[in-house]
């Protein structure tokens, strides 16, 4: 019987070649994880990235000096960095002035929140929530996995069309490769990113002294400010359903002392 991987053109065939030996090149098994990790560049090396787009977040987006939001964020961060492992005096974590419902994390220590998610939370606990979820992102070098998920996918669309010119053999041969790294390679590990983040995020903020119960109840709150989402599997994030379902388990596993 013939496998999927023998029915596809030969330009696809050689294009999914290259991208296995780049990732057979630059797997590393990380054991806290579970699981390898496709790692072209390091943490430091992506800290020198995002570093000027810091710079350049913070001149383009205002911050706030409100005490309301600074005070409540600056009691809570420290404790959820430490209990990560890391030195608060070495992160820093920038209040931005905004309705977006959003909060992000950078390479290098670097997290910044809206004051738009801050009105949604009810306690400390749901920052802790929100701030472990981030730290976690920075601890594992989720973004540099990312980078290079995104690297080998384009030096693999590149093999591709080197290969194949302008037939229209190729130009189909191109887009299901396409298709293949946007919604069967990329799309997929950042989902698994954000569980990822979920999960070591409620132990952080569990060793920090925190609520976990109030991680549920936050994005219970969250996905019910939601109008409508796209389909999971066309999704960078997990449905709400998935991330809810997954903290309900890992907080009877850490309960639990598993």
């Amino acid at each position: 019987m013939k496998t999927l991987f023998h029915s596809f053109p030969a330009v696809l065939k050689r294009g999914l070649v290259v991208l296995g030996v780049l990732a057979a090149g630059a797997c590393a098994y990380n054991e806290t994880l579970g699981r390898n990790q496709l790692l072209f560049v390091s943490q430091g090396q992506m800290a020198q990235l995002a570093s000027s787009a810091w710079t350049d977040l913070k001149k383009q987006e205002p911050t706030t000096s409100d005490p309301k939001y600074l005070n409540r964020v600056n009691r809570v961060a420290p404790k959820i960095i430490r209990a990560a492992g890391e030195n608060p005096a070495e992160w820093e974590v920038e209040v931005f002035k905004s309705d977006q419902i959003n909060a992000f994390a950078l390479p290098g220590g670097k997290i910044g929140i809206y004051t738009g998610i801050l009105d949604l939370m009810d306690n400390d606990s749901q920052i802790a929530a929100v701030l472990g979820h981030e730290v976690a992102h920075v601890k594992f070098n989720h973004s540099g996995e990312r980078y290079s998920q995104t690297a080998a996918a384009q030096t693999a669309l590149s093999a591709g069309g080197a290969l194949v010119g302008d037939s229209q053999v190729g130009t189909t041969a191109l887009q299901a490769l396409g298709l293949g790294a946007q919604y069967g390679v990329l799309l997929p590990f950042s989902r698994k990113h954000e569980l990822e983040a979920d999960k070591f995020g409620l132990r952080y903020m569990a060793r920090a002294g925190y609520d976990m119960d109030e991680a549920v109840r936050f994005w219970q709150k969250m996905s019910a400010q939601k109008n409508g989402a796209p389909p999971e599997f066309m999704s960078t994030h997990p449905s709400d359903a998935t991330r809810i379902a997954q903290l309900k388990r890992e907080i009877q596993l850490i309960r639990s002392g598993s």
